[in-house]
């Protein structure tokens, strides 16, 4: 017999009673339903405000590491991270940005990951000389994709979203910029709500949420690999160990969410997961389930106390009342929230704009048939068109020069058809006004958010002064040739007319001496006399093809010689002679062994023979004085060795060298010496310094100059 029938024959107190138990258990049921859909609902909508203000703080600040890494002094401090300059002007920069734009740290690092500037230099805090190397964030835009990392800080400690961009220099990346974000203001939204909220990375890891003890605990079973992954980025802190939250998730069956149990305080909340699928993350808001069991035995109470029926549901609807009107408020509050986070978006939108309009490199954005659908305002005053004329303008666009027009359909065709020049492609544009505007483009693909290939990006920099300046410099450098030859020529003869003197007197006297032999009859001294006039004419023609080659700048003829037989050789060809004419001693103090060089045997003897003239005549213009206490004039000629060189020095008792005269001792057309032409010296130091060596000049102990010459020795010297 069916339960309805047998109620109707147990008596009107029976069905009664039946249809009070059905009706507290159907009220129950009922009241369940409501108050979990409600709840549901709420944690609904709720979660959707929360993912959309997430979303704002974790995209608000990535253009700007994009924007910083195209400074050029972003660039020019990776490529020379010593200059100090660069990096106290970097610093400055990236203060100023990030003082703007309103994030915790901005910072540039270069191929390795150590910090080389940051807006936090001069704080103890200071990211600089800190290195990133493992931090994802780095590791993607060092691969030249735009990274995002949330972790705790090395170097503060504090936890923070870090976004990054690659700073690409002639298409090769040599930096990253990123960027610090705190989100505690989430957190400090979150805290003044009822019920627990957090936020879970992709392994199950809380990272961010109300309650603090929850914070890098574990949702779920991680494997080795994604601990120890986690570990080498230092993600969660040096010492960060997986733990497991403390409380257990169920589960509910045909309920889109779930409910978490903590076992140690009984509690019990409804949980709803808003997936993140863009930033990697997973929103849970939590309802404390205890308004479901309240909503139950309310409705149980109603329907058992049927005289408090009436009483019992007004009440039960004040109390849904208040709690409706409880989350109303609470997301008018919520709504208000996400308006002044809207409304920071917008102000940070309108200050990346600005920063593009002071781009000095212009920008150009094309969609995959080479329409235009974006240009910056250095793009605009670089070819005298306004964004307007240009944005849905396909090839060929108005400032293509006509006179390269096959030039720019078949630029443009290689880059539609995928194949852009990594070095760039220099252009010759047509400016509205008529004028011709040189630059340089470089062009990338242009991806969106979802990792598509929508278009190409070009950076346009114009290079119209640079070759305005190239083309001057072409122009001075022709000049300067020409003034160089006129100049050569000049030393040349001025050289001529210097080395010749010597061998020309010595041919003069040669030949005085040979009249004389000739008037005595003296045959055999007069040939030896003629042989010697031969011998120094042969040296004049000597020195004038060396002279020759060495103003020319032909390599020289070196052959190994010896220092004490150039000695030898120029006290035989005129320094001895005019000593003894001068009432000078000579003395030599040269090295018991062979000093090798490498040389021009005859130009060497030149400039022993031109030092020693000098000395004799700087002696024969201070002669001594009745009660002199000063050694007697004497020229000292010594040869030694010294690590590696060989020395030759030649020593007089002159009258030195002072201050205002050492200073300019070797000029040019210098001279303290009346009838001089002044190019001795300076000659004599020109061919030692081709030689490989150094004339050197200094005053002596007692009163007198030494002059040195120091060549390097050749390999086969003997040690002294």
């Amino acid at each position: 017999m069916p339960l309805l029938q047998r109620l109707r024959h147990a008596g009107p107190v029976a069905m009664a009673l039946a249809a009070a138990v059905a009706l507290v258990w159907g009220a129950g049921e009922w009241a369940t339903r409501n108050e979990l859909e409600t709840q549901w609902d709420s944690l609904r909508r709720s979660g959707e405000v929360q993912a959309l203000a997430l979303r704002g703080v974790a995209t608000r600040y990535t253009y700007l590491p994009a924007t910083a890494a195209q400074q050029p002094l972003i660039a020019a401090l990776l490529r020379n991270p010593e200059a100090r300059d660069l990096q106290g002007a970097a610093n400055a920069y990236l203060h100023t940005v990030n003082a703007h734009a309103g994030s915790d740290a901005l910072y540039v690092m270069d191929a390795t990951g150590l910090t080389l500037a940051s807006s936090n230099w001069a704080t103890p805090s200071s990211f600089v000389h800190q290195n990133y190397g493992n931090r994802p964030y780095f590791r993607d835009a060092l691969q030249g994709q735009a990274g995002r990392f949330y972790g705790v800080g090395k170097t503060t400690g504090e936890p923070g979203l870090f976004a990054s961009a690659p700073v690409v220099d002639n298409g090769e990346v040599i930096g990253v910029v990123a960027v610090k974000v705190q989100m505690q203001p989430i957190v400090d939204t979150w805290a003044q709500l009822r019920d627990p909220v957090f936020l879970a990375d992709a392994r199950g890891i809380i990272f961010l949420g109300s309650v603090g003890a929850w914070l890098y605990k574990t949702t779920r079973p991680l494997s080795d690999a994604e601990v120890l992954q986690v570990q080498r980025d230092e993600q969660y802190g040096a010492r960060w160990t997986p733990e497991p939250v403390p409380w257990r998730a169920q589960r509910q069956r045909d309920q889109p969410g779930m409910e978490l149990r903590l076992p140690d305080t009984g509690k019990e909340w409804l949980a709803l997961e808003e997936p993140l699928p863009d930033l990697g993350w997973t929103l849970t808001l939590t309802a404390d389930s205890r308004g479901v069991t309240q909503a139950r035995r309310q409705a149980w109470a109603l329907a058992t106390l049927a005289s408090g029926l009436l009483v019992l549901g007004a009440l039960y609807w004040q109390l849904r009342e208040r709690r409706l009107r409880e989350n109303r408020q609470a997301r008018i509050e919520l709504e208000q929230r996400v308006h002044e986070r809207t409304h920071a978006l917008q102000q940070a939108q309108a200050f990346r704009q600005s920063m593009e309009d002071s781009l000095l490199v212009g920008m150009r954005a094309r969609d995959l048939q080479g329409r235009i659908v974006y240009v910056n305002a250095a793009m605009c005053e670089m070819v005298g068109y306004s964004a307007d004329e240009l944005i849905g303008q396909l090839p060929p666009y108005p400032y293509w020069h006509p006179d390269e027009l096959d030039r720019h359909w078949n630029d443009s065709d290689t880059v539609l058809a995928g194949k852009p020049s990594p070095q760039g492609r220099e252009n010759r544009l047509r400016h509205r006004d008529g004028s011709d505007v040189y630059t340089m483009f470089y062009t990338t693909r242009l991806i969106d958010g979802e990792g598509q290939h929508i278009g190409w990006m070009s950076s346009v920099v114009d290079i119209t002064a640079q070759k305005r300046a190239e083309e001057q410099q072409q122009q001075r450098e022709a000049q300067l040739q020409r003034v160089q030859r006129v100049i050569t020529v000049g030393e040349m003869a001025s050289t001529l007319a210097h080395e010749l003197n010597q061998p020309l007197a010595a041919l003069v006297n040669y030949a005085a001496a040979a009249r004389s032999l000739a008037a005595q009859g003296k045959a055999e001294a007069l040939n030896d006399s003629l042989a010697a006039l031969s011998s120094q004419a042969l040296r004049a023609a000597d020195i004038v093809g060396r002279i020759r080659r060495w103003v020319r700048q032909h390599p020289e003829s070196r052959e190994p010689c010896d220092l004490n037989a150039a000695v030898d050789q120029s006290l035989a060809l005129l320094l001895r002679a005019e000593a003894r004419r001068n009432g000078v001693a000579v003395r030599l103090d040269l090295s018991r062994h062979p000093l090798r060089v490498s040389a021009d045997r005859v130009l060497l003897e030149q400039v022993v023979l031109n030092l020693g003239l000098n000395a004799l005549q700087a002696m024969q213009a201070m002669p001594p004085a009745a009660g002199d206490a000063r050694p007697p004039h004497e020229l000292l000629l010594r040869t030694l060795a010294d690590t590696g060189h060989a020395l030759l020095q030649v020593l007089d008792r002159g009258p030195g060298l002072p201050p205002e005269i050492a200073e300019r001792l070797f000029e040019p057309f210098f001279t303290t010496r009346e009838g001089g032409l002044g190019l001795g010296l300076n000659i004599c130091r020109s061919i030692v310094e081709s030689m490989g060596g150094e004339l050197l000049a200094r005053n002596r102990d007692g009163g007198g100059a030494i002059f040195e010459i120091r060549l390097p020795q050749a390999a086969n010297t003997p040690p002294p």
